[in-house]
């Protein structure tokens, strides 16, 4: 709700702090008294376009702020040199986004102003009831869900030269290293047969002197040691005590034997031809290229194999799985199709009712021939469904009914926002504040009064201002403002000012009869009596 509207150097304006009250807020004054002037300075907070011709004259900037219940605070000022500052809560914003932020504080309807009931989806917000609202919400799961396997079955299109080409590449991977018929730590085992190898010179020279040192020269270990033990048979003639030690003899020499059996055959089975070497280091070299591209050891290598090959399978399966969400995609388009056709006959049901209902209220603000329709087409899926959502007006017998923001005048747009706000009073509003701009234009007898009580209907459910010229639309006022214009030192000025109950009888006098009289004076009691009753 609109608290209080803050206005400086805005045309006749020179200084003034407007308090709202909840409710219905009457604005009335003498023609040219500037009560327009107030509403295009509304306008300006809510991000309407506005030109250096707007400051007042003799002044370098024009300021306006507006206060709104919810504890929100917007301030705009324009100076002559062209600069503009907007303020939310003390914060600099784009004028974009005060637009964005004004659409759901303030609904604005009157000559030349930008109806929101207009827009496709405040339309959809009068047709979809809670039925509707129901399966709304199934069609944009299923929405959302065609969309996302939408966009990946398209990648996957776009992917497919890209896969074949990966394909091909992954297929000449996996066959270099397969033909390599690599073992689980060759690289190592190899290694160790080429640093063999590459020392056999030395090996067979200490092989041949073990051998010596054990059996095979003289002084060998071997025979040394048979000699101690014969030493020590002597012994044992005369002397047990050291059989234990020749007992540990006789072991050492079964394990000497052994070992130099062993030493033996390992050199009779050595074969070092310089040739020898080739095999090896041709294989190492095989497996040197191959860690350069696929892992630093032969291990890795393998661990890699086996991933190529599974992005082999992938790859392959590629056409499969295109398939499969083809099938996906096409189910859910075939569910969302039907969800999206339901939809389309509910709205167009519930569309139906409204408009007649909208058509007879807007008849009833004094436009005997109007015909309205909410027409609900078929169209391509969206977020919103599978169709379009428009309002069409025809204000005259004969006439072809077309889009109502080509056909209707201001006037009529404003009865016929207020047709739909009345029809629609029941319902959750995104605007907290509605604001009706001379709405009652050429209105007057029964008609004046069907208005007043529409806009006063309208205003029990939120906040409402409304500059009129009728008796019987201020005699409802919860607020009433009058706006006067008056000359100070040469200069124009407009002010407000609220008005008091017997404020409030003397301003509806003069807007019923153009004078206060005893008569008038009456007559203005009256209207207010039978207005709170």
């Amino acid at each position: 709700m609109l608290q209080t509207l803050t206005v400086e150097n805005f045309a006749l304006i020179d200084c003034v702090a407007v308090e709202f009250g909840a409710g219905l807020n009457i604005l009335t004054g003498e023609t040219g008294a500037g009560k327009s002037i107030l509403i295009d300075a509304l306008g300006t907070v809510l991000g309407e376009r506005v030109g250096v011709s707007k400051i007042r004259k003799g002044a370098d900037s024009l300021y306006v702020a507006a206060k709104f219940s919810s504890g929100l605070t917007i301030e705009r000022t324009i100076s002559r040199m062209g600069r503009s500052s907007i303020l939310v809560n003390g914060k600099s914003i784009t004028l974009a986004q005060l637009k964005k932020i004004a659409a759901s504080l303030v609904d604005v309807h009157g000559q030349n102003k930008n109806l929101a009931f207009l827009r496709e989806e405040n339309v959809y917000a009068l047709i979809d009831d809670e039925k509707i609202s129901d399966v709304l919400k199934n069609f944009r799961r299923l929405y959302r869900e065609l969309t996302a396997q939408s966009r990946a079955l398209e990648k996957k299109f776009s992917a497919r030269t890209e896969n074949l080409q990966r394909l091909d590449f992954l297929r000449w991977q996996e066959r270099e290293i397969s033909e390599a018929n690599l073992k689980p730590d060759e690289d190592y085992r190899l290694d160790a047969e080429i640093r063999k190898l590459s020392h056999a010179e030395k090996i067979v020279a200490h092989v041949q002197t073990t051998a010596q040192i054990l059996n095979d020269g003289d002084g060998d270990v071997l025979t040394a040691l048979a000699r101690v033990a014969k030493h020590l048979d002597d012994v044992a003639r005369y002397d047990d005590k050291l059989n234990s030690a020749r007992k540990l003899l006789e072991d050492a020499e079964i394990f000497l034997r052994e070992a130099y059996d062993e030493i033996r055959a390992y050199g009779a089975g050595l074969d070092f031809a310089p040739e020898r070497l080739d095999k090896p280091h041709a294989r190492a070299d095989v497996i040197f290229k191959l860690k350069q591209k696929y892992g630093a050891t032969v291990n890795e290598i393998l661990r890699r194999l086996e991933k190529i090959r599974a992005e082999i399978s992938a790859a392959e399966n590629f056409d499969a799985d295109v398939a499969e969400l083809q099938q996906t995609v096409a189910k859910l388009e075939r569910q969302t199709k039907s969800c999206a056709d339901e939809l389309l006959q509910m709205r167009q049901a519930s569309a139906k009712i409204l408009s007649a209902t909208i058509e007879r209220e807007v008849r009833r603000l004094g436009m005997e021939h109007a015909q309205l329709e909410i027409v609900v087409a078929a169209a391509e899926l969206s977020s919103r469904g599978g169709d379009t959502a428009e309002i069409f007006f025809s204000a005259n017998v004969g006439e072809e009914k077309l889009s109502l923001s080509k056909v209707a005048s201001g006037g009529e747009l404003s009865r016929i926002a207020l047709a739909i706000k009345t029809v629609a009073a029941g319902r959750t509003d995104s605007a907290a504040t509605m604001v009706f701009d001379e709405i009652d234009t050429g209105l007057g007898g029964v008609t004046a009064k069907i208005v007043a009580e529409c806009i006063a209907n309208v205003a029990r459910g939120r906040q409402v201002l409304c500059v009129t010229h009728l008796a019987q639309i201020a005699s409802r006022a919860d607020v009433h403002l009058r706006i006067s214009k008056s000359e100070v030192d040469g200069r124009t000025l407009t002010t407000v000012e609220r008005l008091d109950e017997s404020e409030r009888v003397k301003e509806i006098a003069r807007m019923a009869s153009g004078r206060e009289s005893a008569a008038s004076i009456k007559n203005a009691r009256e209207m207010l009596s039978s207005a709170k009753k």
